[in-house]
């Protein structure tokens, strides 16, 4: 059954690597840290949601929002295959009801604070812009060329977006949901701008970040998507 539809549109993404020591915590049972050519990714995410329905109904006022979040990348061994997902450390939306509806339904992190984007396109460039209020403006803002490339096979962004389940952990139970959508495009990202307190936003464990340069930073274009609803794997 899909719980939402969607459009996840001009995501930026922008990769570090992390000490997989730190995250541990965070991994839900029956996963395990997947990592990319040795190297354990924390990936900060922004994008556009847009046309949201829930359970094939549009929700007045809420279906055109930007959504940031913080998630690593995790795998979990099924039968003799491997599903390959994302863990949140939270998720920042504007609107307070997209969080209670998150948080009661998905158990993830969610919180509300005020946010804005800006989305220009200008001779052949792409400027594309994320911001989030805490008690200070924090923003993510990226210049790229203005052509889609496909996407390369065993390349890094593949790695990055390809991983299509959400997996929870909620004390020693972990939930799983699948979301489904076709192989994205990407843009050659030219320049970019980070202005973020990691500490503040996502605690002590993060605060490296605040000093650590991105070993890669990422434009997807994106395309519809589905979420299936959730399941309990105890």
């Amino acid at each position: 059954m899909n719980f939402l539809k969607a459009e996840w549109r001009k995501l930026i993404i922008i990769n570090y690597e992390i000490d997989p020591n730190i995250i541990l915590k965070y991994v839900p049972k029956g996963t395990e840290l997947d990592f990319y050519r040795g190297k354990c990714y924390v990936s900060l995410v922004g994008f556009m949601f847009l046309n949201t329905r829930l359970l094939g109904l549009p929700v007045p006022f809420h279906r055109n929002f930007e959504e940031v979040n913080l998630r690593f990348y995790v795998k979990k061994k099924e039968g003799n295959e491997w599903k390959r997902g994302v863990v949140f450390i939270k998720e920042i939306v504007p609107k307070p009801a997209l969080s209670f509806v998150a948080n009661s339904i998905y158990k993830e992190n969610y919180v509300t604070m005020p946010m804005r984007s800006i989305m220009q396109e200008k001779e052949g460039e792409l400027l594309i812009k994320y911001s989030w209020q805490d008690k200070s403006w924090h923003f993510m803002e990226i210049t790229a060329e203005n052509t889609p490339l496909p996407m390369e096979p065993d390349s890094e962004f593949e790695f990055i977006t390809e991983h299509y389940f959400g997996f929870t952990k909620k004390e020693d139970k972990t939930s799983e949901y699948e979301v489904c959508h076709p192989k994205w495009d990407h843009y050659s990202v030219k320049d970019y701008q980070l202005d973020i307190d990691f500490q503040k936003i996502y605690g002590n464990d993060f605060i490296g970040l605040n000093n650590q340069q991105p070993i890669s930073i990422m434009l997807a274009e994106g395309s519809e998507i589905e979420v299936k609803t959730k399941k309990y794997l105890g």
